[in-house]
Order: C-alpha cells, then structure tokens, then sequence
C-alpha cells in the first residue's frame, strides 16, 4: 500500500474523571480500509503513558502517578475477509446466485476501485475527456420565451425541490451563482410517481429551440450483443444520477 499523505487527527477519550485529548499524526494510505489502531511506544513516550500490569491493568498520564485510568481488555479475532467487504459495502445488493469465491472476487474489485463509487454525500464526479458545448443560434439578450419565470408550485412541491437542489449542491453537481452573475432564469418541474418518489427535471423545451444539434451515430443494438457473447460474466452497473455526471465546458454552464 502506498502512501497518500499525512494529517494530525485530535483523539478524545472519554472518562469519568476527565477527558485525555492526543494529537496524533496518521499516515493516509491509498486503498486502505482500519476498524481500529494501536497507539505505539512512540506516542506513549510523548504524553508520558505508563501502564502497570497490575491485577487491574491501568495507565497515568503525564507526572501525576496518582491519577490512574483503568483499562479495558478486549481479545481481537480475526475477521472472515467475506464478512468484512459485506460490511464494507452493506448498502449493495448481490445476487443470492453467486458463489462465496465469486462474491469474494467481486468485493475486492469494488474496493480496488472504490474512488469511481459515490455513496451519500460524497462529491457525484464526472466522466473525464468528454466535457460537452453547447452551441446557441442566438445572442444575449435572449427572448423571452428564454427567460420565463419558475411555474407556480405549492408550498409541498416548492420543500421537495428545495430538497433535491441541496442534494444536487451536496454532490458538487451544482453550485450557487453570485449575485453579479448574469444567468438566465429556469423553470425547474417536479417528476412524481406513484410510490411517492420524485425527481426535479428542468424544462429546457424553449431552449432546445436555439440549440444546435450534435449529430452522431448511434450503435446497433446486434453489434454490441455481438461483442458480449464470449464474456463470462456480464455486469450492469447503473450510474448515480448518470445525466449529470456528464462535464459541460465553462463556457456553456451558464
């Protein structure tokens, strides 16, 4: 495992008779996954950490022998590698199908390759080289039509795409513009379905209007079967919010 870097993390240990507070230095490695860590000699050494092995195992801290922490015993087992990526990675699903190995093999790709996977509120990232312009067939000041203000919204829809716009601003796929910023008003609509999950869409009907279009082929169904049928196993992966993990040049966010 290689090194990433380093940061000094403050460490508080609770206890009744007040808490210890240590300022470690930690070496960051790359692909690394701790359920704890051992504090060395060295550290001991700088807070003054004596510990008696005495009938009831305790520490002082420091030149004040008298105040004495006691100590807890725990017996560390090893944990079964399986157990460990599940807990690692318990909000997947895997198929009940698969094999204990193939399960264990698909685990370690998914820690290897942990920095492509967005879970909660990490930042959503992009797809790398591939940052689209956009071209419009007309200049500022745009049209009316261009610069219609937000359809009416009740007081619950307007919470609801309050909520995905903190989301959106949470994953770094939006941001919040100043107030010198020129930035055409958008007219953001609520999606709602049956089982009362939503999704905020923006209504860009007008705006396709004055965009130029870009003109590609589009791959042939057949083909890419084709290209699957020697594969031993065949994976779909479904991307977080795929739409908008497409880059858009500088130039065409506003």
């Amino acid at each position: 495992m290689a090194s990433i870097g380093t940061i000094i993390k403050e460490i508080i240990i609770p206890y009744r008779k007040g808490n210890i507070r240590l300022n470690p230095e930690f070496v960051v490695l790359d692909d690394a996954h701790i359920q704890g860590f051992l504090l060395g000699k060295y550290y001991q050494r700088i807070y003054g950490i004596d510990i008696y092995n005495s009938k009831n195992r305790n520490i002082t801290i420091g030149t004040n022998k008298a105040k004495k922490f006691s100590l807890d015993i725990y017996q560390i087992s090893s944990q079964d590698p399986l157990e460990e990526l599940l807990n690692e990675f318990r909000e997947g699903q895997f198929r009940t199908t698969l094999t204990s190995k193939q399960k264990l093999s698909l685990l370690k790709i998914l820690r290897k390759n942990r920095p492509a996977f967005s879970i909660g509120e990490e930042p959503l990232g992009k797809i790398r080289g591939h940052d689209i312009e956009l071209y419009l067939n007309l200049e500022r000041p745009y049209p009316p039509i261009l610069r219609r203000p937000p359809y009416p919204a009740s007081l619950e829809i307007r919470k609801k795409i309050e909520k995905h716009i903190n989301e959106l601003l949470d994953i770094d796929v939006i941001r919040r513009i100043g107030h010198n910023e020129i930035v055409e008003i958008t007219t953001p609509v609520l999606i709602t379905w049956h089982d009362g999950k939503s999704r905020l869409c923006v209504d860009f009907r007008a705006l396709n209007n004055y965009t130029k279009a870009h003109r590609y082929p589009i791959p042939r169904i057949p083909h890419a079967l084709d290209k699957l049928a020697k594969e031993k196993y065949i994976t779909k992966m479904d991307c977080m919010k795929g739409f908008h993990q497409n880059g858009v040049k500088p130039n065409s966010m506003k």
